[in-house]
């Protein structure tokens, strides 16, 4: 049994932790003390701000055992990219090349730098303790966060795009960056990382980067293969956001080539299945355990809690009965509204 939360200052220490076993060269963790603190705390002002339209908020959520409180995982949603500059992406062209006199047409694969991601929410920062054989713990850490964004949509845009990371070696270089990026920032990618403190909305990255359109066949075969390509330790993310609804294809992040999915939150699981029904004062009904329904269940904007309670269907009714555990980790009491959506 777990809850997601919003981070607290007493969690620095379990974070540092745990963000120091994660992929080498995911950039949208922090890897120091000092920067998780930072994050921390600017997690902890967005939560209280008061909102009217997005602007530079990031919310961090940890996803801990309801009854040890240990810390299993972490993830993130900011809400607006490149609010403080352009986030930069590449998007996946085809350039049309014809010759009348040769009578020759063909199309080729080309990569441009956009900002057209400028001002989605952005999901970022999925890291949990016990990968492989994660279950209903993952699913319930990587929808949170939407959950939460139904609670407060004002909070966040219309859009949503997360970056995943491309395929690196064990030594953490990567094949796409060591075929372009290098070329203009002289540097390896972990030290190119580092000095960009992972963002994407640097002013160095539009005075460096190529302006004009990258042509795909002209890049080593390593480097284009690892386009749109994930780390295997990403695969859990990108199944979870697959299955929520998230999609691939169009973007590549400018520096690994990792995809960066994105959707419409029309799109999306958690928007359009979700339900808001009315903590049952009974008990949970007679069910075979063969009709239990796994919902996660949020509450409350200001003191969000999200779990993953097994309880019976409640499509057709105005209630749910969940356990005294999870009402409990929800703060909830009979005749609460919660938001439920199926797992």
């Amino acid at each position: 049994m777990y809850v997601v939360r919003p981070v607290e200052p007493a969690d620095i220490g379990p974070l540092e932790s745990l963000l120091a076993a994660s992929t080498p060269g995911v950039h949208t963790l922090p890897r120091t003390r000092e920067k998780i603190a930072a994050l921390v705390e600017r997690s902890v002002a967005s939560f209280a701000a008061h909102v009217d339209i997005p602007s530079e908020e990031t919310y961090l959520f940890v996803l801990e055992e309801a009854a040890g409180g240990e810390l299993a995982g972490t993830a993130a949603i900011h809400a607006s990219a490149g609010s403080n500059g352009t986030y930069f992406a590449f998007r996946n062209d085809v350039i049309q090349q014809v010759s009348r006199d040769l009578n020759i047409s063909h199309s080729v694969h080309a990569l441009t730098l956009c900002s057209e991601l400028t001002a989605y929410s952005q999901l970022s920062g999925f890291s949990i303790r016990r990968r492989a054989g994660a279950g209903l713990e993952a699913a319930l850490l990587s929808r949170a966060r939407l959950l939460y964004a139904v609670l407060a949509p004002h909070r966040f845009g219309d859009r949503f795009f997360v970056p995943l990371a491309g395929v690196t070696d064990e030594e953490g270089q990567s094949p796409f960056w060591d075929a372009l990026g290098r070329k203009f920032f002289k540097m390896d990618f972990l030290d190119a990382e580092r000095t960009i403190g992972g963002a994407r909305n640097r002013t160095l990255i539009v005075e460096l980067m190529p302006h004009y359109p990258v042509y795909v066949p002209l890049l080593p075969g390593p480097a284009q293969a690892a386009m749109g390509q994930i780390h295997p330790n990403g695969q859990l993310a990108f199944d979870l956001l697959t299955a929520e609804g998230f999609e691939a294809d169009e973007y590549i992040d400018i520096f690994d080539g990792g995809p960066i999915l994105q959707a419409h939150r029309n799109g999306l699981r958690s928007f359009t299945g979700s339900m808001v029904r009315r903590v049952a004062a009974q008990d949970q009904p007679a069910c075979t355990p063969e009709a239990l329904v796994h919902y996660a269940v949020a509450a409350g904007e200001r003191n969000f809690r999200a779990v993953v309670a097994a309880c019976a269907p409640i499509d057709s009714g105005e209630s749910i009965c969940l356990p005294a555990w999870a009402r409990q980790a929800l703060g909830v009491a009979s005749g609460d509204s919660v938001i439920c959506v199926r797992i």
